[in-house]
């Protein structure tokens, strides 16, 4: 999004409600808000409204297909950015978009708006055309080759969006964590700009929308004087070999390259320190080397698989053993309110809250009223309520506050809840925060750093948003020879990332199961229910198949956040993905690419 957009903003579900066509990509809140309240409702009560026509891109027949009566466009994983480009074809061939608009907001489209360092033929009109560097068309037919959409439907689909009366475009976040995620969320923001479909009641600039908070205000934390940073997902490389983080090869911020790596490993509330994270053997061996990281201290409230790590184990309070003041939900949509938080039991045995446990570690620092400023957690709830109540004077005593819960509900401004309003009001005085003020469809940040960056081969930093094949993909002839299927994962209803993944009867509800297509299955004389393997070179797991028309054929799909849990023979009993995923970063944000898998599946 900074290379696209600048700040990060995207139009509220309930623009839905003027809307006649509603175009998702990877967007799935059946299941991943399935309240009754937030985004959820707002899109449902939004299409009650407007009844626009949903369709849904994705490579899963989702509960929000079935919802939103939606049609489905079941896509192969990794292939979004061809779809985008595809599409863009048979705009502009059958000149279908307003160039002239598309250059008043944008950069890079045609050679008219690019950057004086770019090569004359870099805009996305000749990588489209096929004008470009690569000498390739990228006809429906050519993105259908890719995409597994056929080109008719392709053609069909950009005439739709092009004469929609107002088209919301919208990506969830499953997209981006793919290997090529940078160029997909790139792609999808695109194809709003190309037609038109954004700062006008009822469409989107292609992101997923945050909510609006409230505002309640945060701890202080002060300024750190370390300013050196690494990217997240790169967590366990900083363990392993520190020497190979340097700012242009692994995004290292701050500072030319580590001075050490990381020795002390402070986790709250996380299960990434190894079910959460890509490639959980490798993270076992990383974990299980104490001369790498030396102490790994853990505040938990479960017995998850990362707190089995902890050289020190810190039981946590949960939410319902404290008293707090906190916002709205980023799910929220636009509602937003307060929340107060009241214990309704009282800490058990020797469980401490964070809060009060940091402050113990900052007195034996000598650091005690630095930290605290001689306040307890639930004082500065009350004060962080009372300095909203000096400007919404409206608000009751903090007293009865606590005793309502939820506080002051609120509803987005349409001026809020509509992206890019402003901006396409009148672009030059109301610009983006991009460099040039537009929509960078050709970013010269990116072709900078992909000038000043060292990539792994085979792997790209484009300055257009470009399809770039990952390498674990169906078309890696070589690597499908031997792991045929691509798999990715998906939120599920059973548990919240692997919160609650530990409760029994929510598995007996919905059941981890790996999905397959009968043709797959088939192949492998496998029926719904057969206990299975998923496995590839980085490990084995086992749990059962669900045998399924949901799904593409060559595809599988697993729910993530299982509790990792290994056998005698290292098979992972418990169904974790990370068992099977790659802790090789994205190219660009060094980020999770943890959906991009080559499997095999066979009966256990």
């Amino acid at each position: 999004t900074p290379y696209t957009h600048g700040d990060y903003v995207g139009s509220h579900f309930t623009q839905i409600a003027h809307s006649d066509l509603v175009v998702l990509f990877g967007l799935n809140l059946s299941e991943t808000r399935m309240s009754g309240g937030g985004q959820v409702e707002e899109l449902r009560r939004a299409l009650e409204t407007s009844k626009a026509r949903v369709i849904i891109i994705d490579p899963r027949y989702t509960d929000s297909v079935i919802t939103e009566h939606a049609e489905w466009l079941p896509i192969r994983p990794t292939t979004d950015a061809a779809l985008v480009a595809g599409i863009a074809h048979t705009l502009i061939t059958e000149q279908l978009l307003d160039e002239a608009l598309v250059n008043r907001y944008c950069v890079g489209y045609d050679r008219s708006t690019l950057p004086d360092t770019a090569a004359p033929n870099a805009s996305y009109k000749d990588y489209v055309l096929g004008t470009g560097d690569d000498g390739i068309a990228k006809t429906p037919e050519w993105a259908a080759d890719i995409t597994g959409i056929p080109a008719t439907r392709i053609r069909q689909l950009a005439r739709e969006i092009a004469s929609a009366r107002a088209c919301y475009i919208c990506q969830g976040w499953g997209p981006q964590r793919h290997a090529n995620g940078e160029q997909t969320v790139r792609a999808i923001q695109t194809l709003p700009a190309l037609t038109g479909h954004f700062g006008r009641p009822g469409t989107n600039n292609g992101n997923w929308p945050y909510g609006t908070p409230y505002g309640v205000p945060l701890l202080p934390v002060g300024k750190n004087p370390i300013t050196t940073s690494i990217p997240c997902y790169l967590w366990t490389d900083a363990i392993q070999h520190p020497e190979k983080m340097t700012a242009t090869t692994m995004g290292v911020k701050g500072a030319d390259r580590l001075k050490t790596g990381i020795k002390l490993f402070f986790n709250q509330a996380g299960n990434t320190l190894l079910n959460q994270h890509g490639e959980t053997n490798r993270t076992r061996q990383i974990l299980a080397d104490e001369s790498l990281c030396e102490t790994i201290i853990v505040i938990e409230n479960h017995m998850t698989p990362s707190a089995m790590y902890a050289d020190l184990l810190l039981p946590e309070t949960s939410y319902l053993e404290a008293e707090d003041l906190v916002d709205s939900s980023y799910a929220a949509g636009s509602h937003n309110y307060m929340i107060a938080i009241q214990k309704t039991v009282k800490p058990m045995w020797e469980v401490r809250s964070t809060y009060d446990i940091c402050a113990d570690i900052a007195g034996h620092l000598g650091l005690r009223e630095q930290y605290t400023e001689g306040r307890t957690q639930a004082q500065w709830a009350e004060m962080h309520y009372q300095q909203i109540r000096e400007k919404r004077p409206y608000l009751p005593e903090w007293s009865v506050a606590k005793e309502m819960g939820v506080i002051d509900q609120r509803i987005a401004t349409e001026q809020q809840s509509l992206a890019f309003a402003d901006f396409r009001a009148d672009a030059e005085a109301n610009p983006l925060s991009t460099p040039s003020g537009k929509i960078e469809i050709y970013s010269q940040a990116l072709a900078d750093l992909a000038q000043a960056w060292t990539l792994p081969e085979g792997e790209r930093i484009p300055a257009l948003p470009e399809f770039c094949p990952a390498k674990e993909s169906h078309l890696n002839k070589a690597l499908t020879a031997k792991y045929p299927l691509q798999l990715s994962g998906f939120h599920t209803k059973g548990h919240t990332h692997s919160t609650y993944s530990n409760v029994l009867m929510l598995h007996e509800a919905v059941p981890d199961e790996v999905w397959i297509n009968p043709i797959d299955a088939s192949a492998r004389q496998l029926k719904s229910g057969d206990r299975v393997h998923v496995f590839n070179d980085r490990g084995v797991v086992e749990l059962p198949c669900k045998v399924t028309q949901r799904i593409l054929p060559g595809v599988a799909a697993m729910p993530q956040g299982a509790w990792t849990q290994l056998d005698g023979n290292g098979v992972d009993v418990g169904g974790c993905i990370n068992t099977l995923t790659s802790h090789h970063p994205s190219p660009l944000a060094k980020g999770n690419p943890q959906h991009t898998n080559l499997v095999e599946i066979k009966r256990a």
